[in-house]
């Protein structure tokens, strides 16, 4: 796979005797007019796709609000509370409050409408934890799942956040195929793209560290 970097792509390194171009000085305006409004809320973020990477990127930010002094708080819709993987045990050792609202894999339980039940039941958590605005923070992580598969209603989701969610409130949900609504109400949208995968291509199974 290329990655040719055209005259006006960012990443191409710039000759710092040369000129600025049109673009870099519009780029700088647009940055001091952005600095000068101190502008600031708490968005809504969405990470999605079919690559990996979209709960390690959710919590990479919840670390990093952590790592701030931010009260952070993770609600796993597919893994089952009292789940033991590397990251849960990092998060809950930086005081990040951590719980599962799902029964492990949904392509391994023997009763969906259960599933359905522990998915519904943390949604209603998450809206608990939402409107109590004691967090700076709030990760649902796997949460598109339970909206692809039926088991919440995205519009109603969506609609309950934009009355509901706090102003500076940053929220983070991750899965694969983020509903359409969801998208267009989100601030920011991140598509992780496979590429090449270890399983897929060479049969190398899930490693502590790296998965879990």
């Amino acid at each position: 796979m290329t990655n040719e970097a055209t005259p006006s792509d960012p990443r191409e390194p710039r000759d710092p005797a040369a000129a600025p171009s049109a673009a870099d000085l519009e780029s700088e305006a647009y940055r001091r007019e952005v600095h000068a409004k101190k502008q600031r809320k708490g968005l809504v973020i969405v990470n999605t796709g079919d690559g990996k990477g979209k709960s390690t990127a959710a919590f990479g930010i919840a670390f990093r609000a952590r790592g701030r002094g931010m009260p952070v708080a993770i609600i796993q819709f597919l893994k089952r509370d009292g789940a033991n993987y590397g990251e849960l045990r990092a998060a809950r050792e930086l005081g990040i409050e951590v719980e599962g609202a799902g029964d492990g894999w949904t392509w391994t339980s023997k009763d969906l409408d259960h599933s359905a039940e522990l998915a519904r039941a943390g949604w209603e958590r998450a809206q608990q934890l939402i409107e109590a605005d004691q967090h700076a923070v709030i990760v649902l992580d796997e949460f598109t799942y339970p909206m692809t598969y039926g088991w919440v209603d995205t519009e109603a989701v969506v609609d309950w956040l934009r009355e509901h969610k706090p102003e500076m409130l940053h929220l983070v949900i991750t899965g694969r195929d983020a509903p359409d609504a969801l998208v267009e109400f989100a601030d920011l949208v991140t598509e992780m793209r496979l590429v090449k995968h270890p399983f897929a291509d060479q049969g190398i199974k899930a490693q502590p560290g790296i998965e879990f």
